[in-house]
């Protein structure tokens, strides 16, 4: 009964190699992950789950016609707590304040330490 929910985070990266990449990271650190591919398919989890997250990690370049600056934009609006990483091999886009970027090729022990930085 007293079972501490885990903690989720979304990972939004329309490359699948990539995407299986930080969620079996996010898993090792025991965080569950919900993995999409699109922004939109990523705003219909923040509508549902969106207030349960602890993380949404993010590439600019998604499939579908939003990409991964304004899905970030639009999460850091309806979730100002929550954690979010944008990831892109080009220059930084225009984030929202409050929004980490994360260059590409970046390291998976920056992405496992920012994982337990959003859990506390």
């Amino acid at each position: 009964m007293g079972e501490k929910l885990k903690a989720t985070a979304l990972v939004v990266e329309d490359d699948q190699i990539q995407r299986a990449m930080v969620a079996m990271l996010l898993e090792e650190t025991d965080i569950q992950v919900i993995q999409c591919e699109s922004a939109e398919a990523a705003e219909l989890v923040l509508e549902k789950v969106g207030g349960c997250l602890c993380m949404m990690f993010t590439d600019v370049n998604l499939a579908g016609r939003m990409n991964g600056a304004e899905l970030a934009t639009k999460a850091r609006r309806r979730f100002p707590n929550l954690k979010v990483i944008v990831t892109s091999g080009r220059n930084p886009p225009d984030l929202p304040e409050g929004t980490m970027f994360m260059p590409k090729p970046w390291r998976a022990l920056e992405v496992v330490r920012e994982a337990e930085l959003s859990r506390h």
